[in-house]
């Protein structure tokens, strides 16, 4: 009898901690709001305040939407992950840091998507790519970095960065830098940029450094930088379609072949 009322008393004491502890499950699909908090659960009816809160709480796979217009933050991206704003503004606003930095697996990929990414004259980067099998950036908006708009910097073999419909402007015031700058150490690093303007970033407009390194340009516009098509150290690129290339020494061949 000792022993059975030694045991009921363990648990009683047990029990309401049971009950308190946190539940450490993540959603597939996460929510931010400008007027969330990074307390909530990230749900539709509770929803986080940043994307830094909110992609701890999201599941490997999952999506982070947004529910209303809002500055969300920087975040760092460690897994597969789809961040997207179809109807409403979501900000990234920094100040000398990067805004996206994306640290991903080998054959992980990141899809952000109708972000605006601003880096108020100081920032670094807005988007660094430094490991992934491949980052897709949509609909997007990047300017006023001193750095690079989107620099895909990845280690990671035949890692591809995807951008689409989107405007990179008054990027890359430091040396070295482009709107967009491909010049990762991996074996062949390729980027694919589809119907997008960079425009007015100081030193290029794109970089391809590294003969293991490629870009496919289809028709966008790389206008208003020093060098607009920058090729350096055996970096190569072809051009598919009516892009348009004002000043600068680099040539651009035409072709389909892109592997």
């Amino acid at each position: 009898m000792r022993r059975i009322a030694t045991l009921a008393i363990f648990l009683g004491f047990l029990t309401p901690m049971l009950a308190s502890a946190p539940a450490h499950a993540q959603a597939s699909r996460t929510w931010v709001s400008g007027v969330g908090d990074d307390a909530n659960p990230c749900s539709r009816t509770a929803p986080c305040k940043t994307f830094a809160g909110a992609i701890s709480k999201t599941a490997a796979g999952g999506e982070i939407n947004c529910l209303d217009p809002g500055g969300f933050g920087a975040v760092t991206i460690t897994k597969s992950i789809t961040i997207s704003s179809v109807a409403f503004e979501a900000g990234v606003l920094v100040s000398g840091t990067n805004g996206i930095v994306v640290s991903a697996g080998a054959t992980d990929q990141v899809v952000l998507e109708g972000l605006d990414i601003e880096g108020l004259g100081t920032g670094l980067d807005g988007i660094k790519v430094l490991s992934a099998g491949a980052v897709y950036v949509v609909r997007s908006k990047i300017h006023h970095f001193t750095g690079n708009g989107v620099n895909m910097n990845s280690n990671v073999a035949n890692s591809r960065l995807f951008i689409k419909d989107s405007l990179i402007t008054q990027n890359a015031s430091t040396a070295s830098t482009a709107g967009v700058n491909i010049n990762g150490n991996g074996v062949g690093n390729g980027a694919f940029i589809v119907n997008t303007i960079i425009d007015g970033n100081t030193t290029a407009a794109v970089t391809v450094s590294g003969a293991n390194n490629v870009a496919a340009i289809e028709t966008s516009i790389l206008s208003n930088s020093t060098n607009n098509l920058n090729l350096t150290n055996s970096g190569s690129a072809v051009c598919i379609g009516p892009s348009n290339f004002i000043g600068g020494a680099a040539t651009c061949p035409t072709s389909a072949a892109f592997k």
